[in-house]
């Protein structure tokens, strides 16, 4: 996906500034073609100012960015979209404000869909353009580590569970990141593991008794 501006100004120099702040993005990013020199003229006669053509090419992150964006913008919430590198080799996306909680849903399914999208969206292939692949990762209100923090409560407490009554627990369906924090978890607990049982939308995770502690369960 490109970007295109004709910018005006007295000079090309000014002109390319110019165009790099408005596209929000640094100058040598830019490809630029001068349309027009501009010409300082005598005492302000004959002067005439400098005409550059700016074209962007959007990155994975940028697209990604900018279709959360427009998601802000087509739901009229008053929202802060900013990205950033995060810390698994991906681009973090955040949404923060007022009323963000809209975008999260039942246990962050909203907020799931939405950055399943926008990774489909950042890793499009358009004839013509071609870009590395990018991992977008989608927060909203810092939820993520909320959430974590939730699950990893829930795997302590389920795994207690376990130990004192000598039974088997299944937990509630769950998506791959989640379950994963699961049995990580789970992994620090004496003669307690787990696995992952049933397909697609309703794959679970069981926690049982193992004197052995096997290996981690395996997705």
């Amino acid at each position: 996906m490109k970007k295109e501006l004709i910018v005006t100004a007295k000079t090309v120099d000014e002109a390319k500034q110019k165009a790099a702040a408005e596209l929000g993005v640094a100058i040598e990013n830019i490809e630029f073609e001068v349309l027009e020199e501009g010409k300082r003229g005598f005492l302000g006669i004959g002067a005439s100012e400098a005409k550059v053509s700016a074209v962007y090419t959007l990155g994975g992150a940028d697209i990604a960015l900018a279709f959360i964006e427009q998601v802000v913008r087509d739901m009229e919430l008053n929202l802060t979209v900013a990205k950033k590198a995060g810390n698994n080799d991906d681009i973090l996306i955040t949404v923060d404000g007022e009323g963000a909680g809209l975008l999260i849903g039942h246990h962050g399914e909203t907020l799931d869909s939405l950055q399943y999208l926008a990774n489909l969206a950042a890793n499009k292939k358009i004839k013509g353009e071609k870009h590395d692949y990018v991992k977008i990762t989608l927060d909203i209100e810092g939820y993520r580590a909320k959430r974590e923090e939730t699950l990893r409560a829930l795997a302590r407490r389920m795994a207690a569970k376990v130990v004192k009554y000598k039974k088997s627990v299944m937990l509630e369906p769950m998506n791959p990141y989640e379950r994963r924090i699961i049995h990580s978890e789970v992994q620090h607990v004496a003669g307690v593991s787990t696995n992952s049982i049933g397909s697609e939308n309703n794959r679970r995770v069981v926690m049982f008794l193992d004197d052995s502690k096997a290996a981690p369960a395996q997705e």
